[in-house]
């Protein structure tokens, strides 16, 4: 596995000691950690592109952990978050876990029951840029249509036949055959089924 490949959990907690049992119960199960005193540093910093996820402390100095998960969504950082409490109360809970958190843990925390949900947070987030890769291998695929690839793809998915479409474009049944091959071959579609769901994810705009 490349090293950028390796799953990074990142810590954010203003309790020095806090930090550093949980970096250290990471390392010991073999799990690479980074951790950070505050919301900025974590920011700030460099970060490999693979799998992560964020144990983060509800009550930080400044910006509050859930504020700082809404910031997150806001500018477009996905990454699944565990907090961590001192002192939990259900609206907080109920809010964080709203806007999509993985866990909420209070503290003290059982050491399993963090591990489990870092493990949790790491396979949603596989999952997450698994969908995301394949959404851009099918916008690079959709990009290299021409333009009458793209309209015949249009009608395609809609369920209308080659003599159809051919009336439609005003072009001869052998001309679709040939746009409609290249498109299913460029697309890599097996079957008009597959396009279909294919044509959904790209929001082909309604054919005139």
């Amino acid at each position: 596995m490349k090293s950028a490949d390796l799953p990074t959990v990142f810590i954010i907690d203003d309790d020095a000691g806090v930090r550093e049992s949980i970096q250290d119960l990471l390392e010991s199960v073999g799990l690479r950690a980074r951790s950070f005193a505050t919301t900025e540093e974590f920011l700030h910093s460099q970060r490999a592109d693979g799998p992560s996820c964020l144990v983060l402390d509800v009550r930080l100095p400044g910006m509050s952990g859930l504020d700082f998960q809404l910031k997150l969504a806001e500018t477009g950082i996905q990454i699944p978050i565990i907090f961590l409490t001192g002192h939990a109360d259900i609206p907080m809970t109920v809010k964080a876990m709203k806007s999509g958190a993985v866990e909420f843990l209070t503290k003290p925390f059982r050491e399993q029951e963090l591990l489990d949900a870092i493990q949790q947070a790491l396979a949603r987030d596989r999952t997450i840029r698994e969908q995301q890769g394949e959404m851009e291998g099918l916008r690079k695929r959709y990009e290299t249509l021409t333009a009458r690839e793209r309209e015949v793809m249009g009608l395609v998915v809609t369920g209308m036949l080659n003599k159809q479409i051919a009336s439609e474009l005003g072009a001869s049944e052998t001309t679709v055959k040939i746009h409609r091959g290249h498109m299913m071959q460029k697309m890599q579609a097996g079957s008009v089924a597959e396009l279909v769901r294919m044509a959904d994810k790209v929001k082909l705009p309604n054919p005139k």
